[in-house]
């Protein structure tokens, strides 16, 4: 049997958030706005980084609404809200999870998980991280994006592997290297948050990112959002070039 053959984990591929009419007409058809972007955007891609979130919790109605717009193959990451994202962390680990996982049950399976992210310049903490992770439901997927270095020590990574939460890996310009990719949960998770990626730049991820493929796990693999939807072609692109990669392999 050929590498390409082989049982592999799936790639869901996306970017953070969906709205982005300005993407036509090089990913969004001309004319698409309003309701028709998300269906579109679920036809070509298997993955979404909700952006909204951040801001606000969403509502039941907006849940239920996103979720009868995509097929059940398709998958959502909720970005938590900043504000209950530093409650949670800091002060009351219990009512913000709640608050924060709130309602994300009519996501049913099309949820991926929540990206918690723990901003730059927040101080490691492990008795409140240990809290947060206690108090967090095991039915919902959790993302942690630490921003700070301080947080990425061994500590970090067992007290996470330890309540099965997955680490984020966040590829950014101002970092002088590349992130490690740690397995602490179930899947793997890519952000990848540079201006530009080459075809190289690319190629080199998409060959980090098989071994563990070939070991069963799925990746979500995140490009950010940009003024004209080339990053949508990409992460369109990721799941082919995973194959290409194995072909040559």
């Amino acid at each position: 049997m050929s590498q390409a053959a082989r049982r592999l984990g799936r790639v869901y591929a996306g970017t953070s958030g969906f709205a982005y009419p300005a993407w036509s007409p090089r990913f969004y058809p001309s004319g698409t706005r309003g309701p028709a972007l998300l269906p579109y955007y679920a036809s070509r891609l298997t993955a979404c980084e909700l952006s909204t979130t951040y801001y606000a919790r969403p509502t039941p109605e907006r849940i239920d609404v996103w979720a009868a717009t995509v097929p059940p193959s398709f998958r959502f990451i909720v970005k938590a809200q900043r504000g209950a994202a530093v409650r949670a962390l800091a002060t009351d680990p219990v009512g913000g999870s709640a608050r924060l996982t709130e309602h994300l049950e009519r996501f049913g399976e099309r949820l991926g998980g929540v990206l918690f992210r723990i901003a730059e310049g927040t101080p490691r903490d492990d008795q409140r991280l240990t809290a947060l992770l206690a108090a967090w439901p095991r039915t919902v997927p959790l993302v942690l994006e630490a921003q700070e270095p301080a947080w990425h020590v061994d500590e970090t990574f067992a007290a996470l592997r330890a309540a099965g939460a997955v680490l984020c890996a966040t590829d950014r310009d101002e970092d002088a290297g590349l992130p490690d990719i740690r397995r602490t949960g179930p899947f793997l998770y890519l952000r990848l948050r540079r201006a530009v990626y080459d075809e190289a730049a690319l190629d080199a991820w998409a060959a980090r990112l098989v071994p563990f493929l070939e070991d069963g796990m799925d990746a979500y693999v995140v490009f950010r959002h940009d003024e004209d939807g080339r990053t949508a072609l990409q992460a369109e692109g990721f799941a082919r070039r995973i194959e290409r990669v194995l072909t040559r392999s």
